[in-house]
């Protein structure tokens, strides 16, 4: 077991107070910067922050009180963030894209009085709210200037304390409904910490982010730029095509990414902004083994792996002394100097070097529970450690590698298999874009493996070639026996893929069953 346990005395800062000590102290300095040329100072931000806190109070809301957001990405999604915390409320992001039932149910399961939307979601939100058994108000923030902002207005920040909710952050839903998880300040304060920590950030940085704000990565990239001093850009989402040329056009020195997204950017055409670029470092989840090494040598920069959970925050890193030699191997790295981490057996005990069990950390900056879910609050934090589901072994120097997941496992004929593990191989053909690897019930063997590919475009892999490629890397019975090729996925506002939601297999499904 590697531990740390370190906090700064700024962590019981609210996040109202960062903002107004950063705007005390860097005043006209750019902080905010979106693709269309928008821009909002340190100073601005803390004027638009307070107008929305002024809002709030005129709509009859207080302290306590929760507030969905359901917008495009737009300057206006930080802003009202950041002004319904530190107007002593809990934000409840909603995905953009969500439909009137699945916004509903954010809305319904979080209590919501209030809802911030845009031109692209009031209708769907109206919809949602109109099925809801209580009243629920909308508040339009289409406005280029959304809130009306003058000098003075909105008063200071409230006066609670740092583990006071400051929103309820659903997860993804990569096997079910999704679970809300209660984040208060002082979560957020070490989140943006320990980010600022392993991306390097100091006022010259200049980070970027591309995912919806409805996911906890660009809000933790606001905190980490208002802690660090530094500048954040903001993209109305994430285009492989172009994703690579804004790093460069916009002067950005390091960035965060995860799942299927570096693999996207490997595959674009080569292009002259590979190397004209100020990008000094790469944080990542999930960095694919085998592209790890192509990743670095494109763009000419260190990719590091990060670990991390809306329930935990950021746990693990790859230090700068152990990158070189653990490019390529998949490894999470080490413990971070905030919290604990083991790897454990079913019973709870710790597990030695080399051998698999569940990953369980503890320590500073972790959720308080699941909102109106005590049973699942009991149970993630049984034993007094959060159980992050994650299969991991742990080296003789304190390092961590995954395994898969322990809901994501395929037992045939006895045999346990990890879908990611097969996953992993199968997505190192060339020819193959994404993929997942699902339980089809078998009644000899349990369960049977289902691949659903999604080629390359203009990629016409045989099944026949793919279960090869699997073979000649795995076990025999870790290879699919069922096949089938769609022209994509669906995904989580994360881009992992929600299994959940690929439904049951195609009509053209093919059996290679070995005969």
């Amino acid at each position: 077991m590697t531990r740390g346990l370190r906090r700064a005395a700024d962590l019981d800062w609210t996040l109202g107070d960062l903002v107004d000590r950063r705007a005390r102290e860097h005043r006209e300095r750019v902080l905010l910067r979106f693709g269309d040329g928008q821009t909002l100072s340190f100073a601005e931000l803390a004027t638009r922050v307070a107008a929305v806190r002024a809002l709030l109070a005129a709509r009859g809301l207080h302290p306590g009180d929760r507030v969905a957001l359901m917008m495009r990405n737009s300057l206006c999604c930080p802003v009202a963030w950041l002004g319904v915390t530190s107007a002593g409320m809990a934000a409840v992001p909603v995905n953009s894209r969500s439909g009137p039932l699945d916004a509903r149910y954010l809305i319904d399961h979080s209590g919501a009085r209030h809802v911030i939307a845009d031109d692209t979601t009031a209708a769907r939100v109206g919809a949602a709210v109109a099925e809801i058994d209580r009243t629920v108000t909308v508040e339009d923030a289409s406005q280029r200037d959304w809130p009306e902002a003058r000098p003075g207005a909105g008063g200071d920040p409230a006066d609670v304390p740092a583990g006071t909710l400051a929103g309820v952050q659903y997860t993804s839903g990569t096997t079910g409904l999704p679970k809300g998880c209660m984040l208060s300040h002082r979560y957020w304060q070490q989140l943006g910490q320990s980010a600022a920590e392993v991306l390097r950030l100091e006022e010259s940085s200049v980070l970027l982010t591309a995912q919806p704000f409805s996911y906890i990565d660009p809000l933790w990239n606001v905190v980490a730029a208002l802690r660090a001093g530094a500048e954040l850009v903001i993209l109305d989402g994430f285009h492989p095509s172009s994703f690579m040329r804004s790093v460069a056009d916009w002067g950005v020195t390091s960035f965060y990414c995860l799942a299927a997204m570096p693999v996207l950017l490997l595959k674009q055409p080569p292009d002259d902004h590979d190397r004209i670029h100020r990008l000094r470092r790469v944080g990542c989840s999930a960095i694919p083994p085998r592209l790890h090494t192509a990743l670095e040598q494109r763009w000419g920069v260190p990719w590091y792996e990060l670990f991390g959970m809306t329930e935990t925050g950021l746990n693990l890193a790859v230090l700068d002394d152990d990158h070189d030699e653990l490019v390529g191997t998949g490894s999470l790295g080490s413990v971070m100097s905030h919290c604990e981490a083991k790897v454990v057996d079913p019973a709870g005990m710790e597990t030695r070097p080399g051998v698999p069990g569940e990953l369980v950390v503890r320590g500073l900056g972790l959720m308080d529970g699941y909102y109106e879910n005590p049973c699942a609050t009991a149970a993630f934090f049984a034993g007094g450690w959060a159980h992050t589901g994650d299969i991991a072994v742990r080296d003789t120097r304190g390092r961590f590698a995954l395994r898969g997941r322990i809901k994501d496992m395929i037992r045939r004929g006895g045999e346990n298999i990890a879908a990611a593990e097969v996953e992993g191989a199968l997505v190192s053909h060339p020819a193959v874009l994404e993929c997942a690897i699902l339980a089809v019930p078998d009644d000899d063997l349990g369960e049977e493996l289902r691949a659903v590919v999604v080629p390359v475009a203009g990629a016409t892999p045989s099944p026949k070639e793919l279960r090869e490629h699997v073979a000649e890397r795995l076990a025999r019975f870790k290879v699919p026996r069922y096949w089938e090729f769609r022209p994509d996925l669906p995904h989580t506002p994360s881009e992992r893929v929600a299994k959940h939601r690929i439904g049951n297999p195609a009509a053209d499904l093919i059996d290679l069953a070995e005969r």
